[in-house]
Order: structure tokens, then sequence, then C-alpha cells
């Protein structure tokens, strides 16, 4: 008795010292996480070799997969799509939040509230971006919100399930699927309410970790009006209107081969025209997405048929019929410098363009790119192996600086052979607001200028060596592809199903998801790791044979019953209240399914005490157990914003003590309500 009692003691001091480091947060969270590990392994209340059981466990591996599911569909531009059709253009901070927070609730209901929370988070994220404010600002309120709507439905979060079978086992029958919702559906609707209306402005403004990001300005870049395009038969005024709540803008236009600059706003845009946008990089894909265009230098020939015209225009040239004696001779130098150039590159040469002709491998012969059916030739690259072995087939976007002293200085795309030599297309340029009234590819590129690039990332690391640029922090750039968005849209609703109906555990469904979306690459291999915020995972990992230990030792068990046996002294109401609030504090520091089966035997024998009804008394729990708000390790959802949001792991008690009063003063009244005693 006196080991059982000291190991009490024992959890609970690492329990204390473990919140006091967090909240002091002077190391990182996850090696306090490992610390409080090893503390229960010295202390012998964890075996050794049960210490990193942890990194196993369904939740870690439903976390990881979910933020590698969530990647694949950014990048693919599902959420693009998404944020479209299901949020307010141009609304207010209230408006969209709210549309974005309730969406999210509903979603909780009927499926795994981890996945909803996966499915809308890069939502939000672009959300703060439109609404200039921070990710966590933004974060914080949806997941709240998917933690509140996954308490409607028997199905919405596990401590319901666990819940429903506790009262099955007690001879009483099991809760039916929307016996949640009187009481689950009001306290979602309050808290809602109040976090769209007050909480959010209670959260803690910090940047998104890793993603501190830069300016770069305003890309010039040419795009094709395709047959179908919502563009094709606006004006061009229509069209800026439309483009501005992008923040781009049309400043020019390409028909027949003939540009126009600052064109007749009544002018309308017909199929096959090229226009010159201007937009910054984050709003290019926004742009070419919802309205239908097509990057016009993704969309020409491939290499190899490039350089054939090349070389006929060369013939023409020599004929008589090119340009007078100065442009032959700035030809022939520039033919001269690329072939010096590309002298000693055969082999790498030939593997650029491998790469860069599984973009645009299946473009017909007039330019109309098909390469997946959709006309798209944004990265399908990576579906398709390059010719020759060790190729990079994977297709990217990369922004480059012009250094002074560039050999490109003065100089065009054409001017270089960027294609025929590199495999390469150079999508968009920005100069400092100037605007040129040359075609992009002939453009004389000066230092300073940036250019977004398109291509194997072997050659445009080769390209930037050899030319006197510099590589710009990595950016999530991407071109939008229905068919890898519908794809990657596809394996998410599939994985959340086989989870939410219980065709399979949410572990093994969200790892099939990731399996697929690996082999149709939705998520190019590369993004795979990169995408699992590794500390968080760490964090998890290590805190949940803590939280074991807490249970097996009997800690958890001493907490509730000490409140109750101090305080309810015999009074239903206050016994049915503590109950929840000792769930409720106790989630915070636990998992949510091991809280709920924790209090389920001591609800069930409290209101056994009491001679009140037991379904009040589960209930509580079921509330309490989901209501995890004041740290990152309560909930899964919770912990998926830790790193996008930046958050400390004292951050999250700011909104979430004033919500977990709100729902203990609503929840309290409605289950006596619904649930009499």
């Amino acid at each position: 008795m006196n080991g059982f009692i000291s190991d009490q003691s024992l959890i609970l001091v690492i329990l204390l010292l473990t919140v006091a480091m967090f909240l002091w947060g002077r190391w990182r969270h996850d090696m306090v996480a490992v610390g409080s590990l090893l503390a229960c392994v010295l202390t012998g209340l964890l075996p050794a070799t049960e210490a990193f059981a942890g990194f196993g466990h369904p939740a870690v591996i439903s976390v990881a997969c979910v933020l590698v599911l969530s990647r694949g569909l950014q990048l693919s531009g599902a959420v693009d799509a998404l944020a479209r059709h299901a949020l307010p253009k141009n609304a207010g901070a209230m408006a969209s939040m709210g549309a974005l927070i309730g969406l999210g609730a509903v979603l909780s209901g009927f499926m795994n509230n981890v996945g909803a929370m996966a499915l809308l988070m890069p939502v939000a994220i672009q959300l703060s971006k439109r609404l200039d404010m921070a990710p966590g600002q933004v974060l914080m309120p949806l997941a709240f919100g998917t933690i509140l709507g996954g308490m409607t439905t028997l199905i919405g979060t596990p401590p319901n399930l666990i819940v429903a079978g506790f009262r099955a086992e007690a001879g009483l029958g099991s809760f039916g699927m929307f016996d949640f919702t009187p009481i689950g559906l009001a306290v979602a609707v309050a808290g809602v309410v109040f976090v769209v209306l007050l909480g959010w402005r209670l959260v803690p403004v910090r940047k998104q970790s890793g993603m501190e990001g830069f300016e770069t300005g305003a890309y010039l870049t040419e795009a094709r009006v395709k047959p179908g395009s919502k563009a094709e038969g606006q004006t061009l005024r229509e069209l800026d209107r439309a483009l501005d709540a992008a923040g781009a803008q049309v400043v020019g236009l390409v028909r027949n081969e003939v540009r126009v600059f600052a064109p007749n706003p009544g002018r309308r845009v017909r199929e096959g025209d090229i226009l010159v946008i201007e937009a910054d990089a984050e709003s290019l894909a926004e742009v070419l997405s919802s309205f239908g265009l097509k990057l016009e230098e993704a969309m020409r020939p491939p290499p190899a048929e490039e350089a054939s015209a090349d070389a006929d225009a060369e013939t023409e040239t020599a004929a008589g019929n090119g340009p007078g004696p100065e442009g032959s001779a700035a030809i022939e130098a520039a033919d001269a410098a690329a072939a010096e150039t590309a002298a000693p590159k055969t082999a790498r040469a030939a593997a650029s363009r491998a790469a860069q002709a599984a973009v645009v491998a299946s473009a017909d012969p007039h330019g109309a790119a098909a390469a997946d059916g959709d006309g798209e030739a944004d990265g399908d690259a990576d579906d398709k192996p390059a010719d020759k072995p060790g190729a990079s087939a994977e297709v990217v976007l990369m922004e480059l600086a012009v250094l002074p002293g560039s050999l490109l200085d003065g100089r065009s795309a054409s001017d270089i052979r960027l294609r025929t030599v590199y495999g390469l297309n150079l999508l968009a340029l920005s100069r400092q607001g100037q605007r040129s009234m040359r075609r992009l590819r002939a453009m004389a590129i000066r230092p300073g200028d940036l250019l977004l690039m398109q291509g194997s990332p072997e050659a445009i690391a080769e390209f930037a060596a050899d030319h006197g640029c510099v590589p710009l922090a990595a950016r999530a750039l991407r071109i939008p592809s229905p068919r890898k968005a519908w794809t990657a849209g596809a394996i998410m609703v599939c994985a959340v199903a086989a989870a939410a109906l219980g065709l399979l555990p949410a572990a093994v469904s969200f790892a099939l998801g990731v399996l697929a979306s690996m082999a149709l690459r939705t998520v190019p291999l590369r993004a795979v790791y990169e995408a699992i915020d590794w500390p968080v995972i760490v964090l998890l990992a290590a805190l949940i044979p803590v939280a074991g230990a807490m249970e097996t030792t009997g800690a958890a068990d001493l907490i509730a019953r000490f409140f109750l046996d101090n305080v309810a002294q015999g009074n239903a109401v206050i016994g049915l209240s503590l109950i929840l609030v000792v769930t409720m504090f106790l989630s915070d520091l636990m998992n949510n399914a091991a809280t709920a089966a924790v209090m389920c035997p001591i609800a069930l024998g409290t209101a056994a005490a009491l001679g009140a009804s037991p379904d009040a008394f589960l209930m509580a729990v079921a509330i309490g157990a989901s209501c995890a708000f004041l740290t990152p390790i309560g909930h899964q959802n919770n912990t998926l914003i830790l790193g996008p949001g930046g958050f400390r792991f004292g951050d999250y008690w700011r909104l979430g003590l004033p919500l977990e009063a709100l729902v203990a003063a609503v929840s309290i009244p409605m289950l006596l309500l619904i649930w009499p005693l």
C-alpha cells in the first residue's frame, strides 16, 4: 500500500513539474515531454520496455497521417476549391470565421473531428492571410469549434462511444446516435457563437512556426484563356473587378501574337487570348484555378519541338527573311553563348528535358495542354518516370533572385534557350513594379529581378549556379490541378468515412490514405516527411505513457474521489457539477478517451451513491471529456495547431478557460432539463 501511495505521489509531482515547465516556456515542449517520460521510467512508474510505446499509439499515427493528408489537399488545390464554395469571398472577420467554424462544427458531428480539422486547417490558414490575421487567431477557434461539434452525435468523438459502451455494460442499454444531440447541440451553438463574436480576440498573436515568409512583390505572368474558362466573354473591366479580390490585375493582352499594353477595359476576352496578369506569388494559384486559366509558358511545345522551331527561324534569317543585321548578330551571339553553356551539360540537359517533357509530353500540336485530361501541365510530371535512371521526374516551382553581375543581365529566356538547354520554364517575372511591352520570354532580365521557374529541382539549382542567381527560401507555391484535387479529396473522404463507419481504426484508415497519396502523388514524395510537425509528434508520443501511468497508479481516480467526497457531500446537483468539472480538468491533462474510461465508473458509482439517474452523470462525462481547451495535449485537434499556429503551451487557456466556463454554465442546466436527476 505504501508503494502504491508513493507511486501516486510521484506521478502527481512529475505531472505538476511538467505543467510548470510547459508554462515557463524556457525549453521546447517536446524536450519537456521527453523529460517527463524519462522521469517516469527512472522512478519506476513505467517499465523501460514500454517507455516509447507512445510512438506506436494510434493517436500519434493519426496526427502524423492527418498532417500529410492535409498537405495533399493544400498542394493539389482542393483547399482552394473548398474555400471558394464554402466561405464568403468578401465578408469581414466575423462572417468569414462564423462560416468556417460553423462548417467545422457540422462536419465534426458526422465524421471524426480530427479529420474535419485536417480538412479545414489549410482553409483557415488561407483565411488568416486574407483577413491579415495571425494564423493562430483562426486555427484555435476552428480547433475548438470542431471539438464542440464532435459532441453532438454518437460518432462525433471517441468519448461519446466510450460513454455509450459503459451504459450498455451497466445494463441500461447503449445511447443512440442522436441522444447526445440536445445537450451537445446547445453547448456547441453557444460555444461557436462565443468564439466567433468574442473568443477569437483572446487568442495570442503568434508567428506561424517556420513560416515567417518574405515579400517578393508582384509578378508579371502570362495566362492563356482555355475553352470554357470563366474569363471567356467577360470584359476586361469585369475581369479586373473579380481579380481584385485576389490582389491581381490584368495589365496587358496578347491576341494573335500582338500585345496590347493597357487595353481598353471594355474589350471582351476571347478563347485563346493571353492575359498579362500582375499578381504576387501567393495569388497565382487562386487566380488560375478561379478562372480556368493556364500559364502560357507551361503550355508551349516540348523543348525538342521548340529547338526545331528555333532552327527553322535561323534558316529563315539566313535566307534574308528574318530580322536585320543587328538582330542576326544578336541571335548568333545568343546561340554561341547557349552552345558554350550547353557543351559540358549534355547528360544533365537530357535529364532536365526528360523531367520537363513529363509536364508537356501530352500537349496537343496547338499547345492546348492535356497532360491529364484536364489541360493540366502543372506538376503531374512526378506521375511519370524520367527517361534516364537518376533523372528527377519531380517538377517544382521555385523563385530565383538575379544577383548583380549575373550572366543573365540584358538577356531573355529565349536568348539563353532556357527550355532547350535546361528544360525549364520561366512562368513569371517580378521587377519592382516596372512593366514591359515585350512578351515574357523576350523580356530582358535585370539584376534584382525575381524569376518564378518551373522544372526539376536539379535543373533549377544548376541554372541558378551557372547564371548568378540565388534561390529564395522555400515557398508552398503550386499550380492547381483539378485531377489531383479530386484525387486528394477522394482519399481524405474515404479515409474519414472508413474511420467514421467503423470499417477500420482511425490510425489504419489515415495511414492507408497516406499510402494512397504517395502512390498517386497527390503529395510529392519528398514532401511527405516535411509535412509532419515532428516536435508535436514527439510531444504527444512522450506524454501518452505518462497519462497511462496517471491512470494505472490510480492518481486520476484519487483526484476525482477527493473532490466528490469533500465537496459534493450528498448533493446530487453539486455531484453532477463536480463530475463535469473534474472530467474537464483531467481531459486537459490526459487523452480524452482515457479520461472518459476513468470517469465513467466514478460517475456510475456516484449516481448510485446519491440515488440519482446515471444518465445525467454519464452525459456529464461525455461533455467534460470532449471539452479539453486549456492545453495542447488535451485533444488531438489542439495538438495539430500547435506548430502551424506558433503557439506555446500556456496560450490555450486564454480562450479555453472562458469557453470551458461557458460550457459548464450551459450544459449543467441542460443536463438537469433533458436528463432529470
